[in-house]
C-alpha cells in the first residue's frame, strides 16, 4: 500500500469539495444553528442569551445527532458508485493503484472536508462565546467538537460501505436516507418499545450494551456523561452504567464504528 497514492486521491477529493464551496456551506450551517441554539435555546423559559455550557452542549447534542449523520451520508454515498456510473472507476483501477488505496483515498479526502467544516462551524461559535465561557467550559466544548467529528466520520464510513454495496446512485441515496432514519429515528424507538413492553425487566447492562450498536447513541453517551447537569437533563444515568461513561471507552467504541464499515467496504470492494 502506497501512502503517496492514497494522499493524492484524498487531496483531489478534498479540493473538489473546496472548489464547490461545500465546506463553506456546511460550516455556515453549523455556525448559524449553533449560535441560534446558544442564544435563543432558553427562549421558551423566558431567557435569551448564553446560559451555561451544560445547557448549550445539551441543546447542540440534539442538533448534531440529526444534522451531522445526514450530511456525512449525503457526502459519501456516491464515493464509489458515482465513479462506477460515470465510467471512471475502471479507468482509475487501470492505473497503478490498488482498490484499498482508492477506497482509503476517497474516504480520507471526504473525511478531511467533513472534519474541517465541522471544526470551522463549531469553532467559530467557540470564538464568539469565548468571553462568556471559563477554561473548564471551553475544555468540555472542545471535547464536544471532537466527538462531533468522530460521529461524522462513523457515518461517513457507513456511507462509503453503502456506496460499495449499491449498484447505482439512486439505490445508494435511498440506502443512505434509510440508514439515517434507522439510526437517528427508529433505533431508539425500538429499544424504548422493548423496554416499555417488558415492563422495565429488560434493562441494565444489556440495554446499555445495545446502545453501542448505534453510533448516534455512543455520541450521546459520550457527551451526556461528561457533565453532571447534562446527564441529569437527559436521564440516561438510570439506564446506562457509570462504567460506560468513560470518554476513552466511548471514544474507542466510536473508532470501532469508523473502522468496521471501512473494513467491510474493503472486503466487498475486492475483485
Amino acid at each position: 500500500m502506497e501512502l503517496t497514492q492514497i494522499f493524492t486521491i484524498a487531496a483531489k477529493e478534498f479540493r473538489d469539495r473546496m472548489r464547490n464551496r461545500w465546506v463553506l456551506a456546511v460550516a455556515l450551517v453549523f455556525t448559524v444553528f449553533s449560535l441560534v441554539i446558544a442564544y435563543f435555546g432558553g427562549a421558551q423559559q423566558g431567557a435569551v442569551g448564553f446560559r451555561s455550557i451544560e445547557f448549550t452542549i445539551a441543546s447542540l447534542v440534539s442538533l448534531v445527532i440529526y444534522l451531522i449523520p445526514l450530511i456525512a451520508l449525503l457526502l459519501g454515498f456516491d464515493a464509489i458508485v458515482g465513479e462506477r456510473e460515470r465510467g471512471s472507476l475502471d479507468l482509475l483501477l487501470s492505473l497503478p493503484i490498488t482498490r484499498l488505496e482508492l477506497l482509503l483515498g476517497k474516504y480520507l479526502g471526504l473525511a478531511a472536508a467533513l472534519a474541517l467544516s465541522t471544526l470551522a462551524g463549531f469553532g467559530m461559535v467557540a470564538v464568539l462565546l469565548s468571553r462568556q465561557m471559563s477554561w473548564a467550559s471551553m475544555y468540555h466544548y472542545f471535547g464536544f467538537m471532537l466527538s462531533s467529528v468522530l460521529l461524522g466520520l462513523a457515518f461517513l464510513s457507513l456511507a462509503v460501505l453503502l456506496s460499495v454495496l449499491a449498484r447505482d446512485r439512486t439505490r445508494a441515496s435511498g440506502l443512505a436516507i434509510a440508514t439515517w432514519f434507522f439510526f437517528v429515528l427508529v433505533f431508539d424507538l425500538l429499544l424504548l418499545g422493548v423496554l416499555v413492553g417488558s415492563g422495565g425487566r429488560f434493562g441494565g447492562e444489556s440495554f446499555a450494551l445495545l446502545l453501542l450498536l448505534n453510533p448516534a447513541d455512543v455520541f450521546r453517551i459520550l457527551n451526556v456523561f461528561s457533565l453532571e447537569d447534562v446527564r441529569t437533563l437527559y436521564g440516561l444515568a438510570t439506564v446506562v452504567p457509570p462504567a460506560m461513561g468513560s470518554p476513552l471507552k466511548m471514544g474507542g467504541a466510536m473508532l470501532v464504528w469508523i473502522a468496521v464499515p471501512l473494513a467491510l467496504a474493503h472486503w466487498r470492494f475486492k475483485p
